[in-house]
Order: structure tokens, then sequence, then C-alpha cells
């Protein structure tokens, strides 16, 4: 049972107003794993009211001037600095992040509706296309705009429910579209705070709904043809499946992957490089779709990388996501905590050799670290989403290279080297969205073009590429009669 009295309820936001629906969903402490607050749920009738407000509102967002979009933003990013401690707090509780993740993840959602609010009066709206190509068209001009390109539907994950949700809604306030954001089922607190804030502002009546609800009633997100655009983060086989059932609205999709970083022989094996591995590895339980799970060392520096990084292991665990010195919180739910476990196991009885780690007391699922595992096993093709990387030796540059485009996914990778001539080689052969030199896979700065091939997604996020997306072009040509 839960006791109601020590529980927050939050309303859910319904064409731009506040709304308990009498139906609740908990939501859970994730390292108490007791209940702590209940959000408002949308059933279909709260989803059409949605709807049918943000195409009505189309027009009206369309125009928005860029100075009243950035009015918006601005005070967005004002609120969000005063509200820095209780969103702290609150992704601590919902998500299991630790404090110091948690903070950073504050300033970033911060970042993030400031660059949408530059982002404004940096994008050209439009451009002169020359016509006069042929003599049939001597007497014509073209000229091009962007404009919004409408409604647009939002489901975001539960890993970073405050910088994830900002890379949303943020670009859509920006492209001047009406959105139906649906927040993580897990983590759904922070995206109701981020409405309180939007609620504030002068956006137009109508514009934006934020919906806690069931996945069944959340498809007609998917499916509904009066979306012009449908953006979602979160695994492949949901994300493909919503494209396959999309119909004629634009889609784009960040979908993870099983990230690697590629360490060259001339690298040197630091105590910087070594916290780094383990940080993009093992922060926030390796529940980052580029969190470092496969590290490919060059055989001459193996056994050294290797060693070094045991010795550290050996002082981390997995603990009270609270605490300041918590790198390792505790994964999402039960389930995926179990899930991982048995995805170890197997391997281990595969024959990989679990260098630490690997037990399971509770969510908290040790920093586990595996060499020698088969690569048609889940935990090496697969996404781990948890605090597991595996250890590969490779001989040759060319071959790690090889060995990471085997991988059916291709969001980023990192590759450590101090030749120019690797670097470009990376750049050109690696089949990924982005190529990090001398850092890790999980380095991301919010303005960047984000995204991912092959199962990885379609399509890029950061401010300016989804502002792009959220566009489309209108051409306007125009006859000299002189």
């Amino acid at each position: 049972m839960t006791d109601l009295e020590n529980v927050k309820d939050y309303p859910l936001y319904v064409a731009g107003k506040a709304i308990s629906t009498g139906q609740w969903l908990e939501v859970q402490n994730k390292y108490q794993q007791t209940v702590f607050a209940r959000v408002a749920v949308a059933d279909d009738k709260v989803l059409e009211k949605a709807i049918v407000a943000s195409v009505k509102a189309e027009v009206e967002m369309a125009a928005l001037k860029p100075y009243q979009k950035q009015k918006i933003l601005l005070h967005c990013v004002k609120r969000f600095n005063e509200l820095r401690d209780e969103l702290t707090e609150i992704l601590i509780a919902e998500g299991g992040k630790p404090r110091n993740a948690a903070s950073a993840e504050v300033e970033r959602l911060i970042n993030t509706f400031q660059l949408a609010a530059d982002a404004v009066t940096q994008i050209d709206e439009g451009r002169v296309l020359p016509l006069a190509v042929t003599p049939a068209a001597a007497r014509y001009r073209g000229m091009v705009k962007q404009v919004p390109i409408g409604a647009v539907s939002l489901i975001s994950p539960f890993n970073f429910p405050l910088n994830l949700v900002a890379h949303k809604i943020a670009p859509a306030i920006a492209a001047g579209c009406p959105f139906v954001l649906k927040p993580a089922s897990l983590t759904p607190i922070s995206a109701l705070k981020i409405a309180e804030v939007l609620a504030e502002t002068d956006l137009p009546k109508g514009a934006w709904s934020i919906l806690p609800c069931e996945r069944q009633a959340a498809d007609i997100l998917v499916t509904d043809d009066r979306f012009k655009l449908l953006s979602f983060t979160g695994s492949d086989q949901v994300g493909w499946d919503m494209k396959a059932r999309a119909g004629r609205k634009k889609v784009t999709l960040e979908l993870g992957g099983n990230a690697a970083v590629l360490i060259d022989a001339d690298t040197v094996v630091d105590d910087a490089l070594i916290d780094r591995l383990i940080g993009a590895a093992y922060g926030h339980a390796g529940q980052i779709c580029i969190s470092v799970q496969r590290i490919l060392i060059h055989a001459d520096i193996y056994v050294e990388v290797k060693k070094k990084l045991l010795a550290k292991l050996k002082k981390i665990k997995a603990d009270d996501p609270t605490l300041s010195t918590t790198l390792v919180g505790p994964m999402i739910k039960s389930a995926e905590a179990t899930r991982l476990k048995k995805w170890i196991d197997k391997a281990e009885k595969k024959g990989a050799k679990l260098l630490i780690g690997g037990n399971l007391h509770g969510v908290l699922l040790e920093p586990t670290l595996l060499e020698n595992v088969d690569a048609k096993l889940e935990i090496y093709k697969d996404e781990a989403f948890g605090p597991v990387a595996i250890l590969e030796k490779f001989k040759n540059f060319e071959q790690g290279i090889a060995t990471i485009n085997q991988s059916r996914f291709g969001l980023q990778a990192g590759v450590y080297t101090q030749s120019l001539n690797h670097m470009l080689y990376a750049w050109d052969h690696l089949h990924v969205g982005g190529v990090i030199i001398n850092d890790v896979p999980t380095f991301r700065v919010d303005n960047m073009p984000y995204g991912g091939v092959k199962d990885s997604g379609l399509g890029r996020e950061g401010i300016h590429a989804a502002i792009r997306d959220m566009q489309e072009e209108r051409l306007l040509v125009i006859k000299e009669t002189l």
C-alpha cells in the first residue's frame, strides 16, 4: 500500500493548463524503491483535446516573432536557474541519478534553452535561389524561406528526463511548432516541472501539452496524421516500429547503441585516460545511449590499460545516488537490472572472463568489466544500458576501425590517437554519426548535430539541427514584368 499522506501529486498539462484527471501514475524513488509522488495520467479524451488544441494553435505559433520566442525561452532559462536545487533532487529521486550527474543535467537543461534562445536570431530564415539558369527562365527570380512544419509529437526517455525533454521542446518553440509531449512513465516529474515554467510564459493558448500516459493511449502520437513530425528518443526496437506505423509524417529517431572507444598504441596511459573511461562506462549506471560499452585497446598497451582500469574499479561501488561521491547509482528498475545480470552470467558461461563486478544487489549492479566476449552474445551486440564494459585487443588501426563497424549500431565512437592520418581515417571510415578524437564517445555538447546511422536512428538532434527538422522550405517565384 502507498502512504498517500507523504506522496506529492503533480497535474498534467493539456493545452497549457494544469489538470488533475483523477487517474494517477505512481513514481518510485529508484534507490529506495518506494513511491514518493503521483502524476496525473491522460486518457484518450485528454490526448484528443491536446491534439485538437495543438493543430488549432499552428497559425498563432507560426506568427510568433523572433523576439517573442526569445523572450519565452529566456524566461525558462531564468526560472530553471532559480529551480536548480529542486530539479536536482527530483532527478536523484525519480531517475536514481547520482548527485553530481543530476547537477550537471540541470546545467545542461539551462544551456539547451539558452542555445535555443540564441538560435532564434542566428538561423537564416531564407535564401535567394537563382532561377535564370535557362533562357526560358531568364525573367524569373526565386526565394526560399523556412516555415514551421506544424504540430509535432514528442516522446522522451527516462535517462535524461530534463535535458532530452529540453532537446525536443526548446527547438519546437524556436521553430514555431505547437507540440504534445509524452515523458517517460518512469521519470515524468522532470517534464512536468518544465511544464510549470512554460505555463508562466506567453506561449499561445493551447500550443503545448505535456501528458504522462500509458503507451497504448500514446500510440495516437505515432499514428495520427494531424502531427507533421514525430520525434522519438528510446530503444531501437520501439523506434523503428514507430517509424513503420507513423504514416505520412516526418520521423526523427535517436535510438542509442553499444558505443566503442578505440585506444591507439601512441596513447599515454595515465590517470586522466582511466578516469575518463570509467566515467564514460559506468556513470549513471551506464544508462546513457553513448555510454562506453566496448573498449578496444592496441595490443602493445592492452595489459597496462587493463591493469590500471582494474585498480581503479576496485575502489568504485554502486551506491546511494544522494551522495556526492557516488558514480554508479541504481538501475532504473529491477527488471532491467535482472536482464543485464542474466546477460553477464550468460557471457561467463560462454567463455567470457569476468574481470570485476557482476554481482547484483536489488537495483544496484556492481561496475562490471569483461573480456573475451563472444561477439554473437547480447551483451556485446545489443545495447547493455547498464554498468558493463568489454575489453578487446586489436593489432592494427584499420582492424580496430573494422571491428567497431561490425556493430549494427552507429551513434558515436571515440578514438584516442596522436596520428593525424589515423584521425582522418577514422573520420572517413567509421560508420557512425559522430567521431570523437582523443575522448570518449560519451562526449556531447548540446549544439552538436547529434544522432546516429544504422540501427542508431534517423535525423539529428542538437538545437540548430532539430529546428531545421521542424521547419520546411516554402518557395516564392517572381516573374519580372518590365
